[in-house]
Parts: C-alpha cells; sequence; structure tokens
C-alpha cells in the first residue's frame, strides 16, 4: 500500500462531494467521467490511484486491490470510511493545498499582485492569499476555511476516539 502522503483518489462521478472533500485535504483526486476524454484519468492501476466507488459491477470486479467501495450515501459518512479504511492520520493532509475546481496545487500569491481580482474589502481584510495556476482561482481564508477546519477537527477526533 502507499504511504498516505502519496494516495491519490480517482472518484466516480456520484460521489462528487467526496472528490471535493479529499481535495480539501489535500488529497491529489480526479473524476471518472463518462464524458472525459483524457483516457489517462480512466486507468487508475496505471497511476496507483484509489478508486472509490459505489458501483455493484465495480465493487464485483475479480482485481480490486486499489478499489474502495463507499458504502454511504452521505458525504461526511463517505468520507469518514475513506479515512478509517486507508488508515489516514491527521499528519497526512494537507488542508486547503490543492484547487476545489481542478486539482491542481496551490501557490501562495502576493497580495499586490491580486488586487483588483478579488473584492476590495477582502482584499483589504486578508493577509494570505493562494492561487491556481491552472484555473485561476484566487483563495483566502474566509468563513468557509473556518467552517472546514471544524469538519476536519470532527472527522479526526473520531477517528482518534475509534469512534466509527
Amino acid at each position: 500500500m502507499l504511504k498516505n502522503l502519496d494516495m491519490c483518489f480517482i472518484v466516480e462521478k456520484p460521489l462528487g462531494k467526496l472528490l471535493k472533500w479529499l481535495r480539501i485535504l489535500g488529497f491529489d483526486t480526479i473524476c471518472d467521467s463518462d464524458d472525459s476524454n483524457d483516457k489517462r484519468f480512466i486507468d487508475s492501476g496505471k497511476e496507483k490511484r484509489i478508486r472509490l466507488s459505489r458501483s455493484v459491477a465495480t465493487r464485483d470486479r475479480k482485481n480490486t486491490n486499489q478499489i474502495l467501495f463507499i458504502v454511504s450515501n452521505n458525504p461526511f459518512e463517505q468520507l469518514k470510511q475513506v479515512i478509517h479504511t486507508l488508515n489516514i492520520g491527521f499528519g497526512d493532509i494537507r488542508p486547503f493545498s490543492r484547487c476545489n475546481r481542478c486539482n491542481t496545487l496551490l501557490k501562495p500569491v502576493d497580495k499586490d499582485s491580486i488586487r483588483g481580482m478579488i473584492p476590495d474589502y477582502v482584499w483589504v481584510t486578508h493577509t494570505n492569499f493562494r492561487f491556481c495556476r491552472c484555473c485561476q482561482k484566487i483563495y483566502w481564508p474566509g468563513n468557509h476555511t473556518k467552517e472546514g477546519k471544524e469538519i476536519i477537527k470532527r472527522l479526526f477526533i473520531f477517528n482518534l476516539n475509534g469512534k466509527f
């Protein structure tokens, strides 16, 4: 099995919220969509990606060592299942280090270089910004970050106490 820091995932389209949360935790996570023209994303075995699936057909394949069948419909429960099953610890995550849209690693950006690209109030009240060089999205620690940190804290408190 891969070291937890090296884990990367391919998530089937119906698990979109799980995909988003794995990216929030800092894991390289791509979507396996039927309409994808980029076939390199489809073959999870080639890239050593762990496939996350709710499909019974996928679950019943003979060679399933890199497939995790997701049981719950609830995204929070799905995330807890992944964390517990793959023994992911708090030290294995890099929260808010990836773009939620495109999975690219975010880079710190100088505040002055993004003036006019974000709301004035945000520019005045924040000092730390990250930039996605692929989709050009700018991130800063707002209310969503605070809420996300609370959810992450709850996930790993559950994990430490073994209360899944």
